[in-house]
């Protein structure tokens, strides 16, 4: 079954002088791997010493290229690993020829041209050493980046859409990170930490399994707890699909799989993202979707009340099943794929200036389960009489909705789902058209929220501890105001994805409370001090935004006031924010000022999220 096994290290499998190559086959799935794999796999290595284990590869070696002498190793498992492996060189490669007049002959020997010769053969400059399957563009992307950036030597155009795929964004996710490291440095500092990364990358162990043939491959993959990428519902909803659809001829089998494609480029890489629209989607219509299955006196949905991940792979069965051609479903995979892409802003354009950005809204405030209902209303807005005006007042509703949801969990997660199930059937059943539908919706979310009352009393509470992300949104809604052009975007991201503006608790959060805050807010009583801390640390009179929230810590309070960075910019508590109004005026913080700061900030938030300010 195992022909032999081997503990390379990645300089070993992508060796410099050795002719071989890997290559991902057809048949396989294309490259999938998102940011959150792209940083374990970065942090992996980097934050480890030399050595670093990063799993497996199951290859089968093919024979010996009579003309070429290339050994050909057919990738069985281990696609994702191996192919990621190779944009961090390729990005790494990038960034130290950025920096070439730092690079001397002897580096250029040793280090510099080694690393290109482990992404193109040095016998053969228009060949890459890792052959990705072509699905999607996966090969065509790839090699362009190696093109653009490591010299492979085709003539080709750059591919359509190259930058929305996976590949390029993988690519530029460490071309940034990289970029992050050796920002400010020195051409030979930089030089110096890129062929240290490299070298550590290139030590990493990489276990390469060869085995005999396809079946081996698969009893032994089955077999083993690899860290790889299993088959999801997503994919086998795919392969039946494909499988209904394509005659024998390849040409249509590629029509079709294109259109797949399409379905996921609406989508988006993330792959929780590709789920959940496939299990709103049925939602939404699941009256039309379950018609064709309803016997007499049976029930009414045989296909199930809901998609679960349990049932969703049964229930496009059935459908796929049941729809001669599957043309059907596919056509409507596209249609409400290219609406859904535009809720969740993968595609916004030509879409209403207002609706895109409560569309934005309805995102930042957590209001994922309304996306069933806002999918039904733009997919039947014709014949509901609605434009994208109304829709765009109805997800500002939904967004004061939302917010109150999160705060109080009025009505609870679990109602969700089918409150916005029976919202779309109640306007079916109704026949409502135009400013009613917008009515029935808001008397319906007010029905099963919390009243004011509880959400003051929420709000007025530990808020942080119950739901950081909402709280975060709550206090950037009420700065915005004062937001000038000059500042960074409260929403702006670094590229590793985190916020530039976080949430700072002005008395700190730690176990260890400064002694200048014992002092402080406790009067030099440590035990009183750690009590204020346990009922007042997390409310919102002790919480604002900064985007310096690791520099300023457990200052004292009048540092964190006064904190300015080394262009003499206010970047503490006098950074222009309304939030800080009452911070910049005090010397000390006390649990009085606490107490009156969250019902200054209690009163602003319920007037920011009530529902009367909308009317239909």
């Amino acid at each position: 079954m195992i022909k032999n096994v081997s503990d390379p290290s990645i300089a070993s499998i992508l060796s410099t002088d050795a002719l071989k190559v890997y290559t991902i086959p057809r048949y396989q799935r294309e490259y999938t791997w998102g940011q959150r794999d792209w940083a374990n796999l970065y942090d992996d290595v980097f934050n480890n010493d030399s050595g670093y284990f990063l799993g497996s590869i199951i290859v089968i070696q093919g024979e010996i290229d009579p003309k070429t002498n290339i050994v050909d190793f057919e990738v069985i498992d281990g696609q994702q690993r191996l192919t990621t492996i190779s944009l961090l060189l390729a990005a790494i490669y990038a960034r130290i020829n950025e920096h070439a007049n730092a690079i001397d002959e002897d580096m250029q020997l040793d280090d510099v041209r080694p690393l290109r010769n482990r992404l193109i053969l040095k016998s053969n400059k228009g060949m890459t050493r890792v052959v990705p399957q072509v699905q999607n563009h996966n090969q065509d992307d790839y090699r362009w980046i190696l093109k653009e950036h490591a010299g492979l030597a085709v003539v080709m155009q750059r591919p359509k859409y190259h930058g929305v795929r996976k590949m390029s964004k993988s690519f530029e996710y460490f071309y940034d990170r990289l970029g992050e490291e050796i920002a400010g440095m020195c051409d030979d500092k930089a030089v110096r930490v890129l062929l240290d990364k490299n070298r550590l990358l290139c030590s990493a162990v990489l276990v390469q399994i060869n085995v005999d043939s396809h079946a081996d491959a698969y009893t032994l993959f089955a077999s083993l707890n690899n860290r790889g990428v299993p088959l999801s519902a997503v994919d086998l909803i795919k392969n039946t699909l494909l499988a209904k659809v394509a005659d024998a001829d390849g040409a249509e089998l590629d029509y079709y799989f294109e259109q797949w494609q399409e379905v996921l480029r609406n989508l988006g890489e993330d792959y929780a993202t590709q789920e959940r629209f496939f299990r709103q989607n049925y939602d939404a219509f699941r009256r039309g979707a379950n018609r064709p299955f309803v016997q007499e006196g049976g029930a009414q949905l045989p296909l199930g009340s809901v998609a679960t991940r349990s049932n969703l792979l049964k229930i496009y069965e059935k459908r796929i099943g049941q729809d001669p051609g599957a043309l059907g479903v596919l056509d409507e995979l596209l249609c409400n794929s290219a609406i859904y892409s535009q809720i969740i802003g993968v595609e916004r354009e030509d879409i209403d200036d207002e609706l895109e950005r409560q569309f934005v809204e309805i995102g930042r405030a957590q209001g994922v389960p309304s996306y069933l209902m806002l999918l039904y209303l733009m997919k039947r807005e014709t014949e509901l009489g609605l434009d994208s005006g109304l829709i765009a007042r109805i997800v500002a509703l939904l967004v004061k909705f939302f917010v109150r949801r999160n705060v109080t969990d009025t009505p609870p997660t679990r109602d969700l789902e089918r409150l916005f199930i029976s919202i779309c059937e109640g306007i079916e059943d109704e026949q409502l058209k135009g400013i009613d539908v917008a009515s029935y919706i808001k008397r319906r979310l007010v029905d099963v929220s919390a009243n004011d009352i509880t959400f003051k009393e929420c709000l007025e509470g530990s808020i942080y501890d119950v739901n950081p992300d909402m709280t975060r949104y709550i206090l950037a809604i009420l700065a915005e105001p004062s937001v000038t052009k000059e500042m960074k975007g409260l929403w702006e991201r670094y590229p590793s994805g985190n916020y530039v503006w976080t949430i700072e608790h002005v008395f700190p959060q730690g176990e260890n409370i400064p002694a200048s805050w014992v002092e402080m807010i406790g009067g030099g009583d440590k035990l009183r001090a750690q009590e204020i801390q346990a009922t007042h640390v997390h409310t919102l009179g002790n919480l604002t935004i900064t985007g310096y929230n690791s520099k300023l810590s457990n200052m004292p309070f009048m540092e964190k006031r006064d904190r300015k960075d080394s262009n003499g910019a206010n970047v503490g508590y006098r950074n222009g924010l309304n939030l800080n109004d009452d911070l910049v005026s005090v010397d000390n913080w006390t649990k009085e000022q606490i107490e009156a700061r969250t019902e200054k900030l209690v009163v602003l938030a319920l007037r920011a999220f009530t529902f009367g300010d909308i009317e239909f």
